[in-house]
Order: C-alpha cells, then sequence, then structure tokens
C-alpha cells in the first residue's frame, strides 16, 4: 500500500466518524440549518479561515527546510529533557500489549484527525459563529508558536534518543504508517507536542461549548487524553512534551478567546448595549461560550 492508497484509507474512516458524529453530536435539525446558512456563516470566519490556511502553508513550506534552519540557530535539548524525566517513557511502554497498542496507533492518526477536524463541522452548526473563529484562532496560535519552537529548539524524540530502551511501537505495530507521518513530521520537531496541544485546545474549547453540545465534551476529553498518552506510549514525545504541549493549548484557548482581530463588530455592538440596557445578571443566562 503506498502514500496515496494509505491516505485515502485514513480519510475514508475519518469520513466515517464524522458523519456518525455530525449526526449524533450535532443533529439533523442543526445540519440542514448549516445547509441553508452555511455561506453566511463561512464569510464570517472566513478572514480567520483565511490567515489559518497561510500558517498550514507556511508551516508545510518551512517544515521541508526546519532541519537545516534548526540546526543553524536551535538550541539543542533533548540532553536536558532526558535530565529532567530520565526513563519515565521506557516504562510507559513496559505497560505495552497488543490491544493497547492497536489501540494507540489507531487513536494517533484516525482519532487526532478526527479530533481536528469535527470541531469545524460542530461550530459552523451553531447560529453564534463565536466558538467557531475561537476555534480556528486557537489552532493558527497553535501552529504558529510550534513552528517557532521547532525551529528554536532541537529535539530528538525517545524513540531516536534511547532506542534500546523505547521501541517505535506504531511503526512495529503499523509499517505502513511511516509513510504518512513521514510527510507531515520530522525527527526533531518533538517539542513542544502539537498533537497534544491541538488535542487539549478541542477539550479545552469542547468544555467552553458543553451547554451545546454535552455530548461531544466526554468525547473530546477522553480522545485528547487518549492523543496524548499515545504520543509516549509509541514512544513518539516525551512527557516534557506532553506537558509543554498542554500549557501551549491553554495559552492558545485563553488567547483566542481575547484576541478580537476576527471578531463581528455588529457581536459586541449587540452585547455592548445589552451590557447599558439590561438587568443585572444576563450573561449569566447565556450558554458558557456566549458569555
Amino acid at each position: 500500500m503506498g502514500l496515496l492508497e494509505l491516505s485515502i484509507r485514513v480519510l475514508g474512516v475519518v469520513a466515517v466518524m464524522l458523519v456518525a458524529a455530525s449526526l449524533i453530536v450535532v443533529g439533523p435539525r442543526r445540519l440542514r440549518a448549516t445547509w441553508t446558512d452555511g455561506r453566511q456563516r463561512i464569510r464570517e470566519t472566513g478572514p480567520a479561515m483565511a490567515v489559518l490556511a497561510v500558517v498550514l502553508l507556511l508551516n508545510s513550506v518551512v517544515r521541508d527546510v526546519s532541519n537545516d534552519v534548526s540546526q543553524l540557530v536551535g538550541v539543542r535539548i533533548t540532553s536536558t529533557i532526558f535530565a529532567i524525566e530520565g526513563t519515565f517513557v521506557a516504562e510507559v511502554q513496559s505497560l505495552a500489549a497488543p490491544p493497547l497498542t492497536g489501540y494507540f496507533s489507531f487513536v494517533y492518526v484516525y482519532g487526532y484527525a478526527f479530533l481536528m477536524i469535527f470541531p469545524v463541522v460542530a461550530y459552523l452548526a451553531l447560529e453564534d459563529q463565536r466558538p467557531m473563529r475561537e476555534l480556528v484562532v486557537a489552532y493558527i496560535l497553535n501552529y504558529g508558536i510550534g513552528l517557532i519552537c521547532y525551529l528554536a529548539f532541537i529535539a530528538y524524540g525517545p524513540r531516536n534518543f534511547m532506542p534500546d530502551l523505547v521501541e517505535p511501537l506504531l511503526y512495529t505495530n503499523w509499517p505502513r504508517s511511516q509513510l504518512l507521518t513521514s510527510e507531515i513530521n520530522r525527527n526533531t520537531n518533538v517539542f513542544p507536542s502539537l498533537h497534544t496541544s491541538l488535542s487539549v485546545t478541542v477539550a479545552l474549547l469542547a468544555y467552553r461549548t458543553r451547554d451545546a453540545y454535552p455530548a461531544w465534551l466526554p468525547v473530546a476529553t477522553i480522545g485528547a487524553a487518549s492523543v496524548a498518552a499515545s504520543t509516549m506510549y509509541l514512544g513518539i514525545h516525551w512527557g516534557v512534551d506532553v506537558v509543554a504541549g498542554t500549557l501551549l493549548a491553554v495559552f492558545c484557548v485563553v488567547a483566542a478567546r481575547r484576541i478580537r482581530l476576527f471578531s463581528d463588530r455588529h457581536d459586541d455592538a449587540v452585547r455592548e448595549r445589552f451590557d447599558r440596557l439590561a438587568p443585572n445578571g444576563w450573561r449569566d443566562r447565556l450558554p458558557s461560550w456566549r458569555r
């Protein structure tokens, strides 16, 4: 199976997951409304989506030369990370069993892609597009800061730094997956873990929008925890990378809520008018993402 066939397989599985989640979590009513009003909602989030597209394009271009650039300007921190946590990842792998390896391999590839894409569908289906804008801005910050860190720090994953103790379980369990991951990852791009930061970002925003999508919160939380654990279990990231990725996610979610670059001025005007005229405590009666 070549790269094209593998990519089609991954897209097919993720598409099935997206359809099922859309019907269960979003619901037919919201999906029909999105079909009707989708063009207007896309216009509202268009500027943010355009910036995200530029960041992703820049990320893909820089990734091809990132190793050369980081070798010139980057700080080598692999030994420092090892001094902090030692053989923690090897101890995690001591729990390895075929069912766990299969589960975490699936989560790392399929589950992660699903977690990244489904919130776009879910938040586009909301009449209020503020959660969608916050999601896109948080993604922009994650990828932008992650790219800077990958250029500034040279860090090899545990499977590369201590191959006698840590196995590349993803490739052992599913050798063909290396065709896909090699197109996205580099051996020195481990600090912080973007798999962790983006997954935790999704979980934090799921908490913010729990009033609209109560069923999505446990799915996103379990999914994010599984993705973070998979990066260590499979020997790809250090525990330090996961902690740094979690902190990056918290920063990006908080910053995305405060950044007004892509906010709707009409929304702001309405909120200011209600602040002046509505009785005290009106915000407390709103869903959490509207406050």
